[in-house]
Formats: structure tokens, sequence, C-alpha cells
């Protein structure tokens, strides 16, 4: 029920269709977040209308509330949410990660009180892989353990073997899961697949050791962890490039938490299938937005008579219908509906972005794209 097929290729950079019990994803792909069960701002209605093919959801949130428990007993995540789409759910590890000060990482796992009520929980390779087979998503990742940056090498290591341990251990569980041998755990999708996670740092002999390690224990597909934490963004594109070629070619390979559009752009050049990220919908609620012609702060005081769209070159229904002038009133004046047509376009324009790429290696003109977004976004750099 799961598979990837690699249809185009440019240099590092290919296309591919990524099968999942929910559906095909069209890859290179980006994945919406919807931290609990929605992308924030916006109906699943709007993200269909946008194009979104498949969902990120966040297992720590989840299993915080409403609990995996009651997820299951109303048929899974999919079923939950009324998405029919594929879902991906991660691990909670970066979730932990962030909690710094609220949180201790043992052999055993993460130990962590939470945010919520200050509960004190204890996160495992098992319970990861339990929690998401409850949710039933498509694809459940592995639970690692994200590095703050900078670390020194002493401490990369220790956590990358740490990550490679707990890989061993969630995916046992996992497939004790699949194959019936953990009655106790309600899996709600039994053509789950599992993916592992890449660690090391900015060490490249690390991340060589753990995408080794990591490709042993044998997972379905493959990410990369513990990147866009603080590194120069030129780091994080050459150990993505020193990466992606240990990885299997045969399967999708996932750069978690990045990034803005020349970061895909970049990192689809260095084979990256896969991409997940809060900006578009974190910056819409700010009033940042990604355009044809660069970025907008739309709170700006240049856009308060502006009758012009957003952006000529969108056809989302916020360009369509709506002014800067009235988008920029909309922020000021605080209105629940700023969020929502400025998630709309930025949204959009990230999935038609992926689009453009899509077609862009179908057609042998992925240097051309590139080279205009470098253009418009290259001082993100």
């Amino acid at each position: 029920m799961f598979a990837f097929h690699v249809t185009h290729t440019d240099g590092a950079a290919r296309r591919g269709e990524l099968r999942t019990p929910h559906g095909v994803v069209q890859t290179p792909a980006f994945m919406p977040v919807g931290t609990q069960g929605a992308v924030k701002g916006v109906t699943h209605r709007d993200l269909v209308a946008c194009g979104a093919e498949i969902l990120l959801g966040n297992t720590y949130h989840l299993y915080l509330r409403p609990g995996g428990d009651l997820i299951a007993r109303r048929g899974g995540l999919h079923r939950f949410i009324g998405w029919d789409r594929p879902i991906l759910t991660d691990s909670g590890g970066y979730q932990v990660f962030s909690l710094r000060g609220r949180r201790t990482i043992e052999e055993e796992g993460a130990r962590f009180r939470s945010h919520l009520d200050g509960s004190l929980h204890m996160l495992t390779p098992e319970k990861a892989a339990d929690v998401q087979a409850q949710l039933g998503s498509d694809i459940a990742m592995v639970l690692d353990e994200c590095l703050a940056y900078p670390a020194t090498e002493a401490e990369a290591r220790a956590s990358m073997e740490r990550t490679l341990r707990w890989a061993r251990r969630g995916r046992d569980r996992f497939l004790a899961i699949r194959q019936g041998r953990a009655p106790e755990v309600h899996a709600t999708n039994p053509g789950q697949a599992q993916f592992g996670i890449v660690q090391g740092g900015v060490f490249p002999a690390l991340r060589q050791e753990s995408a080794r390690g990591t490709v042993a224990v044998g997972f379905d597909a493959y990410a990369i962890g513990g990147l866009s934490v603080g590194e120069p963004v030129d780091l994080m594109y050459d150990i993505v490039e020193e990466t992606t070629p240990l990885l299997p070619a045969d399967r999708p390979r996932y750069l978690m938490g990045t990034g803005t559009p020349l970061d895909i752009v970049e990192s689809v050049a260095r084979g990256i299938d896969m991409f997940d990220c809060v900006l578009p919908t974190r910056n819409a609620r700010n009033g940042q937005l990604f355009t044809s012609r660069g970025k907008v702060n739309i709170k700006n005081a240049r856009y308060a008579e502006d009758d012009g769209p957003l952006d000529p070159a969108c056809g989302c229904y916020t360009c369509r219908h709506f002014s800067r002038a009235y988008l920029r009133h909309l922020f000021v004046a605080g209105e629940i509906n700023a969020s929502t047509l400025n998630t709309l376009h930025n949204l959009n324009f990230y999935l038609d972005t992926l689009r453009a790429i899509r077609e862009s290696l179908t057609f042998g003109k992925f240097r051309s794209v590139r080279d205009e977004l470098r253009v418009r976004f290259g001082s993100d750099a």
C-alpha cells in the first residue's frame, strides 16, 4: 500500500509519485502543518482548493489533547478530522526538544512536563509508535533526539548514537504492531509506513554514520532531521547535499522543518522529495506574505491606499477578490479574516511553487525555476 516511483530527474533533483493508503502524493511535495488536526486559519475545503495532497499532524499535541485512545475510538485521525487524503505524523521529538527546561533526555526516552497542565509524561520510541498507530496516519516518524545548535561533536555523537538505538526500538515496536503482536494497541491504519530519521548535527562524518545505521535498520523511507535549528543556511545546504546520496534512491527523502521557498528549491536540487514548515501559515498571521515579486509586509503604511491585488500573478481567492489596502486594513484592525486570507494566499503560493518545480522537472526547465526563486528570495540566504 506504500510505494514510491521516480518519474523524472534533473541532476540530483527528481519528480515522483508517493502512493499511500489514502491516495497519491506528487513529489516534490509540501505538507501544510496541521498541528492539532487543523491548519490554523483555514478549512480542509480551502486546503483542497489550494491543491494540498498531504497534511502533517503533530503527535505530541494530539497525544496530550485529545489523546491517542480517543482518536482511535473515533476511527483514526482521518475520520476524526474529516480529511480523506494522506497524513504524515511526526514523532513528537522536536516538540519535546523545544520544551527545553521542561524535559530531560534519558536512555529510555524523553521525560517531559505537559505545557497544558504540567503533568509528567515519558515519550519512548515504543510510545511514539503506539500513539501514531492509534492515529492511523499514512506515514509515522520514528522518535529521534533533535539536538540544539551549536553543539560540540561529542554532544552530536552521543545524540546521534542514542537516536540510532531509539530507531531500532521504534522499528521493532512498529513491526510488532503491524504483525499483530501488540494487540493492546488499537491500530487504525494497517497500511501505515514508518520513516527513519538521520541525525548528526552539522558534522558530515556523523551524518554519514547515522545514515548508514538508519538505513540498516530497514525503514520504509528516510528523513533528514536536526536542521533549520539555527545553523547557517549554506551549512544546511552542504549537509543535505552530502546526506541525500547515502539514502536509498528508490525511497522518498524528507527534509524536516524546512523552509523558505529558496530552501525548498535548493533542497530539491540536492535530492529532497518532501517538505513541511510553519513559515507560510505563521508568517501569514504576522502579515508577511510570499509573492511572485518577493516578500510583502502587508502591515506597512505604503499599502494603505494600494488598490492592486496582493500578487497580480496569483489566482488564489485572496488575490482575485481583495486589494492590498483592504488586506492591510484587516491586519491593522486585528480582524480574524486577516489571518485566513493571508494564510490562503501563502499556502497557495507554496503549493503553486511546488507545482512549478514538478512541472519544470517534467519538461527539463528546473534550472530556470531555480534561478527565478534565487532572484526573488535570495536575500533570505
